[in-house]
């Protein structure tokens, strides 16, 4: 098929390699031009100098950008995409976004005969490079049909969730686990520590049992050793919450632990975490900081 994606930061990079190793044209746009240029110079395909550009014929267009705000633009702006797609043509989108703005973005695109998806991912960017993505979905049935067996290029695990905003509340559940896991994590490391046993064999015994989970046995040693450079940031993961927060204002949902970890997150921000990855929580309880 031929396809555009628009945004190659750390999950859109190898997410639209993937689709052009399976044998798709894929056209891409990315806002700093050297890292679309590396993208065709590792991948092949072609590059674009607006989003429009990349999308012009293009059957389906995936998107994967920072916020609202830049999907908003390389979308409905004054070079964006749904200038240009047409009738039957799908739109995705990959960001982790607000349930609004999926909603928003689905009512223009479906006035213009084109379907929409937001389509959210979980994996980080290990999942990304490796193929192996969870993929949230909402939107309509026929367009999700045409989507899924490409998005197969990527993602281990796919599913329509429902309407448009669907798979955006459904990764918003997902961050909800993640930050209490990472909390819990970093405390039953702290502990570890300061009860002077070794960390290290304490969570090689636990992690297969009923405390187990992904975060334990993939992050349990570098949060033992202070590394901080597995994918996803603390500034990405604040906004995250942020947006999810919002979302439990407006529907009611009671979300104490989240907001207690949002804030602890900015703690990490505040000695200079920014861009570390999202295990850094453990910082906290450096006495050292």
């Amino acid at each position: 098929m031929k396809l555009a994606f628009i945004g190659l930061g750390t999950m859109g990079f190898p997410m639209a390699g993937h689709l052009q190793k399976s044998g798709h044209d894929v056209t891409v746009y990315n806002r700093t031009s050297a890292k679309a240029d590396k993208w065709v110079d590792t991948y092949g395909g072609a590059m674009a100098a607006t989003p429009a550009l990349a999308a012009s014929g293009a059957e389906i267009v995936f998107t994967c950008v920072g916020n609202d705000n830049d999907l908003r633009e390389v979308t409905t702006g004054a070079d964006g995409v749904l200038g240009v797609m047409v009738s039957g043509s799908v739109l995705v989108d990959h960001t982790t976004a607000s349930a609004e703005v999926a909603r928003e973005l689905s009512q223009i695109a479906v006035s213009q005969g084109v379907g929409f998806l937001d389509a959210p991912v979980s994996g980080g960017q290990a999942g990304a490079e490796n193929g192996v993505l969870s993929v949230m979905v909402g939107g309509d049935q026929a367009s999700y049909d045409l989507a899924e067996p490409v998005m197969k290029a990527y993602g281990k695990s796919i599913r329509l969730l429902g309407d448009a905003g669907c798979g955006q509340l459904a990764k918003m559940v997902n961050q909800i686990c993640i930050a209490g896991l990472v909390q819990g994590l970093s405390e039953a490391v702290h502990f570890a520590k300061q009860a002077n046993l070794d960390a290290a064999q304490v969570f090689d015994v636990i992690q297969h049992g009923a405390a187990g989970s992904w975060q334990m046995i993939n992050r349990h040693q570098n949060m033992i050793d202070g590394v901080f450079d597995y994918g996803f940031a603390v500034d990405w993961m604040r906004k995250d919450l942020g947006i999810t927060l919002d979302e439990a204002r407006r529907n009611g949902a009671q979300l104490p632990v989240t907001a207690l970890v949002d804030q602890f997150y900015a703690d990490v921000q505040s000695i200079g975490g920014g861009r570390w990855d999202t295990s850094s929580l453990v910082k906290r309880f450096d006495t050292d900081q």
